[in-house]
């Protein structure tokens, strides 16, 4: 096997580095500045910093691209790696990105062009101007109207975070079928949790009653009024809503990836729910949106807003994080404007100074995002923003004895999620979030990441059984992960379960893996992945009688609408085949269940 230098290397002899035009040599300084001073928040025995192609190989991000301003114009931009790696099409900065609740941000300002052009109140009750579809006010409303303020500022109490797209080939439910919760759409309805105005409470779904009152108001489609009065007078004039996007815009869409490199079905996914998490678009044509809102900030005319639209799309409403579509981040007096994003295989992020003129939009077609604070850094840092650039935590790392390691060993519970201590490569790793990561001990039972900020330290009850570890970050505590004490008698949610299963399967732990979905079978009947995800891993275990057993029972049942057992069986052939694994007894499976092989 190739040591990691060997493959960086062969990554950066390999991978384009797209910047098209010609630029100062004053600039041409800051981006190498920019590119070679990449770190996370720690650096472990006086580490040099990374490169970007470096961390891009480290985190196993096939593309990135990169627009930042100074001084209220596009300094630069740049794209890195592969917009598709099998087309070996190189990332440029033209090229078009899907990265997800920026969408929001956009939406946002066309609503408040709406209000602008007086034909909505923001303050008024939603089903004011909802025809197509009405808002269904429960008990749980208390009473209280919802209205696009709250809407744009997630305070209107509403459920559902976000979406996970649909595959091109469908079915593809109507935005209708996503705010009611019906099939084919995957999440549930959109609705009250609690009274608007109450808190925040981050809702996808409501920015998607956004997108139809919109429609309903406009009485066009949602993608042609925002290009036509939103998009193109900013001069986002490659970025489009169409879901999917026109055929000849796709040639310019990046592929996307997930958080290991694979590719995402189909090259990427489409979402109904357009003003949420369907825009695409480039870092350059995001910039354009900064630099607008910056300069209006300043006095200067908006190309779509007016002053006090402006105003209300930048600052916090009702003391919440967040304006009408951006969020508002106070560092020490600085004031910043931003918004993350993240669709299946894509991610990114926006920062813009309300005061000063700098900014960055980055998009990655990767779930894993980590990378992006780093590079964000790295830009503050190399333009001198204002109390905005964070210097790693020097640390010294000694040696701890694989024999208490092993005693570390296992599942972890934190935050509504997990993370796991386990042996990969023959070494010791710290895995949450998709991130395999090396673990530095400070002391036996302290250890830091260079991929997550949390100080990590081992508990032990009083027979020296370890128990969990507590989480600190900048000296502030946070609840501790708790260990978990045997998967077959656990009480876990169904994403963890499913998540633990496949990472004992990527450690080929095989055994543990069965014992996981085992128990996904008995906690979740109806779930048929769980079923699916067993039957591989009897095979596996070389139990070719319980894996054909399972098959028999539910070869003829649907996954989900419009995607079958055998449409997931080939599937996960195919997926399996490209990690290299033997498929003997799958060959020998699909034989005798008479499915051609993929």
């Amino acid at each position: 096997m190739k040591s990691l230098l060997t493959f960086v290397s062969l990554l950066l002899l390999s991978s384009p580095i797209c910047c098209q035009n010609k630029y100062s040599a004053e600039t041409l300084e800051k981006i190498k500045e920019v590119e070679n001073n990449i770190t996370g928040g720690i650096v472990v025995n006086d580490a040099r910093p990374n490169t970007i192609m470096e961390q891009m190989a480290k985190y196993k991000v096939n593309g990135m691209s990169i627009a930042v301003i100074h001084d209220y114009k596009i300094a630069w931009a740049k794209g890195y790696g592969w917009a598709d790696v099998a087309e070996k099409r190189p990332m440029t900065t033209k090229t078009l990105f899907e990265p997800g609740s920026i969408s929001k941000t956009l939406n946002a300002v066309g609503i408040l062009k709406l209000a602008q052009d007086k034909k909505v109140d923001l303050y008024a009750d939603i089903n004011t101007y909802l025809s197509s579809w009405k808002f269904p006010y429960d008990s749980l409303s208390k009473g209280k109207k919802i209205t696009l303020a709250q809407l744009l500022s997630h305070q209107a109490g509403l459920t559902v975070h976000g979406f996970p797209g649909h595959d091109i080939n469908g079915p593809i439910p109507t935005v209708y079928e996503v705010l009611d919760g019906k099939k084919p759409s995957f999440t549930p309805a959109v609705r009250s949790a609690f009274e608007p105005d109450l808190r925040f409470q981050y809702s996808g779904g409501g920015t998607t009653i956004s997108q139809v009152l919109l429609s309903d108001v406009i009485r066009q489609a949602y993608d042609v009024w925002m290009y036509k009065n939103v998009l193109k007078p900013i001069g986002m004039v490659n970025s489009t809503y169409a879901q999917p996007p026109a055929k000849s815009k796709q040639r310019w869409c990046s592929s996307a990836y997930n958080g290991d490199g694979s590719p995402i079905e189909r090259k990427f996914h489409v979402y109904p729910e357009q003003a949420a998490a369907g825009l695409w678009m480039t870092p350059t044509d995001l910039c354009r949106y900064i630099i607008d809102m910056q300069l209006a900030w300043k006095g200067q005319a908006s190309r779509v807003l007016n002053p006090d639209m402006v105003k209300l799309h930048l600052t916090p409403y009702n003391n919440g994080p967040a304006g009408m579509g951006t969020f508002i981040d106070n560092i020490d007096g600085a004031i910043y404007f931003q918004h993350g994003a993240g669709n299946d295989g894509f991610c990114g992020q926006f920062f813009g100074s309300l005061e000063d003129g700098y900014g960055v939009a980055i998009f990655l077609n990767s779930d894993n995002g980590r990378l992006l604070g780093e590079v964000i850094n790295s830009v503050a840092k190399a333009y001198n923003w204002k109390n905005f650039y964070r210097a790693p935590r020097q640390v010294k790392s000694i040696a701890v004895s694989n024999e208490l390691l092993k005693t570390y060993e296992g599942i972890y519970l934190f935050d509504d999620t997990w993370a796991a201590i386990g042996k990969k490569d023959n070494e010791f790793h710290f895995f949450t979030s998709g991130t395999h990561a090396k673990m530095y001990f400070t002391t036996p039972t302290q250890f830091v990441n260079e991929e997550f900020q949390a100080v990590k330290t081992m508990i032990k009850d009083e027979k020296g059984n370890v128990t969990g570890y507590t989480r600190s970050v900048n000296g502030r505590e946070y609840p501790a992960a708790q260990k978990v004490v045997g998967i077959d008698t656990a009480q876990l949610a169904n994403p963890i379960l499913m998540g633990v299963g496949w990472y004992y399967f990527g450690n080929k732990q095989y055994k543990e893996s069965l014992t996981t979905f085992q128990r996904g079978m008995q906690l979740y009947p109806d779930d048929l992945n769980m079923y699916m995800n067993a039957a591989h891993l009897y095979l596996f275990n070389g139990d070719y009688g319980a894996a054909l057993a399972i098959h028999k029972k539910h070869l003829n049942d649907m996954i989900r609408p419009g995607y079958s057992w055998v449409d997931s069986l080939k599937d996960d052939y195919n997926y399996l085949k490209s990690t290299g694994e033997d498929l003997k007894m799958f060959d020998r499976l699909l034989e005798e269940l008479r499915i051609d092989k993929p």
